[in-house]
């Protein structure tokens, strides 16, 4: 009895991951199923000839288990970026231009405001990301698990750093970011924010430089969202390889820390904060973990 009861039941395992898997294949004409996601993945560009044809090239040469649209925002360029973005062709490639540089939180919330996809995830333009890690990040959302996924840069693993105080300037606002808002991030300035598009633009953002990426996380954990994260891989470059950020922008994040920290919301915290259920997944949550939190911040 106990014998057949085993069969019985390994054959009903074999038949849900056969099912799992027609779900997850790409159809044979071509389209794919992704549980009703598309995702738009935002680029900005400033002055980024050298990279931006073989970024644009990678991130459309990977097979993804979704619908998927680029939209690139030359962010004022003066170089010959926006020549090379308009000898790109390809119909998922949208392409949008700032006619001055205005910093590149700017030109993500652009592409964001243009973006048609279910979820959105910035990637540089510089090539320090691998396209290959996307699909990995979209798994646990068409599964159903999470609604937001960050690809987390693990110190050591899968990475090569320029500069030993990039990787402990992140280390140490990732830490004050996991103190203020009692959380346990692995990496608070991932490029890799995998967010649902209507939770996106409900934040509110208004940073225009670098300091979108702080906002982004800032304003998600005062909700009560806590990411899911997947590691990465990761391959920085150095200033004189055109990296721009610097320590300026390492004490502008750790104030905008501070301050959505220290803001009241509009809404009073009433138990474990649910955002809004994706298309044909009732009642899935926002993030890996969802704990008490509040609605918008001021």
């Amino acid at each position: 009895m106990t014998k057949t009861l085993r069969s019985e039941r390994l054959s009903e395992l074999r038949r849900e991951t056969r099912r799992e898997t027609r779900r997850e294949t790409p159809r044979a004409d071509g389209a794919q199923l992704g549980g009703g996601v598309k995702l738009s993945i935002l680029m900005a560009a400033y002055n980024e000839e050298r990279t931006i044809s073989r970024a644009i090239d990678a991130v459309l040469a990977v097979q993804y288990p979704c619908e998927i649209e680029l939209i690139v925002v030359d962010d004022g360029s003066w170089d010959r970026t926006a020549q090379l973005l308009g000898k790109a062709s390809d119909e998922r490639l949208r392409v949008s231009t700032h006619p001055c540089n205005q910093g590149k939180g700017a030109a993500l919330l652009t592409a964001a405001g243009i973006a048609t996809g279910t979820h959105v995830l910035p990637f540089d333009a510089d090539m320090e990301y691998v396209p290959t890690d996307i699909p990995r990040l979209l798994d646990p959302v068409i599964r159903g698990r999470c609604d937001v996924v960050y690809g987390a840069r693990l110190f050591g693993f899968n990475t090569v750093y320029q500069s030993y105080r990039y990787a402990v300037g992140n280390r140490l606002l990732t830490l004050a970011a996991n103190v203020l808002f009692d959380a346990h991030l692995a990496d608070l300035h991932t490029c890799l924010k995998l967010v649902p598009l209507q939770t996106f633009r409900s934040l509110h953002l208004t940073s225009k430089g670098f300091g979108l990426d702080t906002e982004i996380t800032a304003r998600l954990l005062q909700r009560g969202v806590r990411p899911f994260e997947v590691p990465v891989s990761y391959y920085s470059r150095s200033r004189a390889d055109g990296k721009k950020v610097t320590w300026k922008d390492g004490v502008r994040c750790l104030l905008i820390l501070g301050r959505i920290r220290a803001s009241r919301s509009h809404q009073p915290s009433r138990g474990p904060v649910l955002l809004r259920p994706s298309p044909g997944r009732p009642g899935r949550v926002g993030g890996g973990v969802v704990g008490s939190g509040s609605g918008e911040a001021a």
